[in-house]
């Protein structure tokens, strides 16, 4: 809102927008005017009591809007309070007629126009116009005097008043349209060009956009670390060619450097030669000369001889043979017998040389070479590296410490076999381009040997050292048939697949803590040596077990699970110790003889088993503390239940020795009658009921041995003995009948009266 004064002063022009131009002659009478019909508008509308929601409510039924936007209505109810709240109050009604001069001074033209005509046509109650219309004129002209003091100061408040407006109106941004993707009001929504536009609170805006900011700032962060891995992988490229450059400069100063060698070695291989023909001619020449020397001393001598002679006046003397010299004949037989001589007149050597010709197959040969690299040289294998293997695979890595080219690699392995040389596996080989290499098809925990050579264009390196490699082992076999277990302990038991022998073996527990939602919280169990393992578990849980075999190549697959339940002790048969007569059904907890002929016929049995009674015994509880279970029995069939020791005579009656513990069924005419027998003695116990379903509870911790009837919760005997050993369950029959056992089986509660 701005300040009165501006009316009269030459700042209005600049505020407000210039009215048509056959207006511009307007009077300050026909604006007060105005401004009196607007303020007694103001005044009605503030003695009806103006109400916000009520128009809203309105215009919304006038624009259409349909129930679907009452929830936007609800949405944005809190911002229309807000917006409410800053709706410029009625300060007096001084002030409400400032605010109606204001407002009809910036309405438009046409609007004058039509209040002008409204106020020519007259209505009711026009005399009181005219009086407020007066009082208004009197009251402005009192208030322009005070206001005209305070022009110069003027200009700044309407500034301020403008920036209060246009920060109200900022702060009215209080939704965000999603179709525009900006800010805007409540009152645009509901009336404005974003009505049918999806809008969302300011603040999930806000945050949703934070996040798409911080997902792109994460894209942007991939990108450039992308940039920065292939920046570095640029680098290193113009340093691999900075080194392939000087390798290549070397190779060829090397190759060029032996060229020149052999160039120079044949130049002082051909001017040795020459300079030998030259000794040669020059040595011919010389004899040549020397000889041709004496023979000419020779010829002079005679011709001066003959000279002398020839000059003799006797002629006896000049007949007359004479000794001169060595002449000892006439001289003139001499002369014709020296004459008789052939001189040599042809030259010994010719002066012309041989030509000679250089050999440049060698030094073509080394300038062709000079683009040839050289033979690689061997590589280095490494050896087996941790969980590098599997029972069907290995994986083989390499290097070549060397600046050679290579083409590729050459791997060769075999089997390593411990029988004759003469039985050798057979080799197989490879070419790869990598310095790795995954085998497979291969046995499991079997050793192979392993070789590798680097080739290209010049040839084939020598072969690198050799190195062993291992597989792994394959997965261990649990036997579930002979998996015992008790409410805080289990022995597992498994047997290896492989012929080699492992190192260790792993077990993995699994505690299945939600069956239906399949939580699993796992631990194992390391370092085992042999094929057997006990381990320490909770009561009341299920557990699943695998296994692993481990050596030096790694572990193997896990084995098939097995589940384990400690609600209760579990033993299974040992079908060993059963008597030929005794048949094991296929639940492996139900016994049955069906046979009448004597325990003690001629059928094969084992060396552990029953020979007089028809009985087996169970698996051995190694576990200490308690442990229960049920044998259902029949009333027409008559058997011995109890405990045995593991060395209990398998040629005599449970119960008959001291090693042996049991309760005995026997069917009398008169009644049942039942023992309790150890080392062939039984108490006088009478049972009235006989019992259907009999609990056995084995406790080593009291030394107690306690039978009762389970369908009752009846408590038959107690034997009290210290249990030296651990002991086996034990089962006999001794008519034809049936005997079903039940494991793990949770300790009733009545047991312990």
């Amino acid at each position: 809102f701005y300040h009165m004064d501006l009316y009269g002063s030459k700042e209005r022009f600049d505020i407000f927008p210039e009215e048509p131009s056959g207006q511009e002659d307007r009077s300050l009478g026909d604006t007060r005017k105005e401004s009196a019909l607007s303020s007694e508008k103001f005044q009605r509308s503030q003695e009806a009591g103006y109400d916000l929601e009520k128009e809203v409510a309105e215009l919304a039924k006038m624009y259409g809007l349909d129930e679907d936007r009452e929830k936007e209505l609800e949405l944005l109810g809190g911002h229309l309070e807000m917006v409410e709240s800053r709706w410029p109050p009625a300060r007096t009604e001084k002030a409400g007629s400032q605010g109606s001069i204001y407002n009809a001074s910036k309405s438009s033209s046409p609007v004058k126009d039509q209040s002008q005509s409204t106020k020519q046509q007259g209505f009711p109650g026009e005399a009181s116009q005219d009086e407020d219309q007066s009082k208004a004129r009197a009251e402005d002209e009192a208030e322009r005097h005070t206001w005209s003091r305070e022009g110069l100061s003027s200009g700044s408040m309407s500034d301020e008043w403008n920036s209060q407006a246009v920060s109200e109106e900022e702060e009215a941004a209080n939704v965000f349209c999603s179709t525009c993707k900006m800010p805007i009001r409540a009152f645009d929504k509901l009336f404005g060009e974003h009505k049918d536009h999806e809008v969302a609170q300011l603040p999930s805006a806000v945050e949703s956009e934070r996040e798409e900011i911080h997902k792109n700032m994460c894209k942007l962060e991939e990108q450039i670390a992308q940039m920065e891995n292939f920046a570095s992988h640029l680098e290193e490229i113009f340093i691999t060619v900075e080194e392939n450059f000087g390798r290549q400069e070397q190779n060829f100063e090397a190759h060029y450097n032996d060229a020149v060698q052999v160039l120079a070695q044949k130049y002082e291989e051909q001017l040795e030669a020459l300079g030998e023909e030259k000794r040669q001619k020059l040595e011919a020449l010389y004899g040549q000369l020397v000889s041709c020397g004496e023979h000419l001393d020779t010829c002079k001598e005679l011709t001066d001889a003959t000279q002398e002679l020839y000059l003799e006046n006797d002629k006896a003397n000049f007949m007359k043979v004479k000794s001169f010299n060595y002449f000892f004949f006439p001289y003139n037989y001499r002369l014709e017998e020296f004459l008789k001589k052939e001189v040599d007149l042809e030259l010994s050597t010719l002066p012309d040389f041989e030509e000679r010709v250089i050999d440049f197959s060698e030094v073509e040969q080394l300038m062709n070479s000079i683009n040839t690299i050289p033979a690689p040289c061997a590589p280095v294998i490494n050896p087996q590296a941790p969980n590098a293997a599997t029972g069907t695979s290995l994986r083989v890595c390499w290097g070549l410490f060397s600046d050679d080219t290579v083409e590729c690699y050459q791997l060769c392995y075999k089997p390593v076999s411990n029988e004759r040389p003469s039985d050798e596996q057979a080799e197989h080989t490879l070419k790869v381009k990598e310095t790795y290499c995954t085998i497979t098809n291969l046995l499991p925990n079997t050793q192979y040997e392993f070789w590798v050579s680097a080739l290209n264009a010049s040839g084939i390196s020598p072969p690198s050292e050799r190195a062993v490699y291992v597989t792994a082992p394959s997965p261990p076999t649990i036997k579930s048939k002979k998996i015992r277990s008790c409410e805080n302990a289990a022995l597992v038991c498994w047997e290896s697949r492989d012929i080699n022998p492992v190192d260790s073996y792993m077990v993995e527990l699994s505690k299945l803590t939600d069956e239906e939602n399949g939580d699993i919280i796992t631990e194992s169990i390391v370092g085992i040596p042999n094929c057997e393992v006990l381990i320490h578990l909770q009561p009341t849980q299920s557990y699943r077990i695998c296994v692993r075999a481990l050596n030096l190549g790694g572990s193997s697959e896990r084995s098939e699970p097995v589940l384990i339940n400690t609600t209760g002790t579990y033993f299974c048969l040992n079908e060993d110790t059963a008597h030929p007569l005794l048949a094991i059904l296929d639940d492996g907890f139900t016994i049955a003889c069906d046979e009448l002929e004597n325990p003690e016929c001629d059928l094969p049995v084992y060396d552990n088993s029953f020979t007089r009674c028809i009985g087996i015994l169970g698996s051995l509880i190694p576990f200490p503390g308690k442990h229960y279970w049920e044998v259902e029995v029949e009333e027409d069939t008559e058997y011995r239940i109890g405990v045995a020791f593991e060395n209990t005579p398998r040629h005599g009656y449970l119960g008959a020795n001291n090693s042996s513990w049991c309760m005995r069924h026997i069917i009398t005419p008169s009644r049942h009658k039942y023992e309790f027998l150890h080392s062939g003695m039984t108490p006088d116990v009478r049972i009235t009921v006989p019992p259907r379903r009999i609990g056995i509870l084995l406790d080593y911790e009291n030394c107690r041995l306690s039978f009762f009837n389970a369908d009752i919760g009846q408590h038959l005997y107690a034997f009290n003995s210290h249990f030296q050993h651990y002991v086996h369950p034990c089962f006999v029959l001794e008519t034809p009948g049936i005997l079903r056992i039940h494991t793990g089986i949770a300790i009733p509660p009545w047991t312990a009266l």
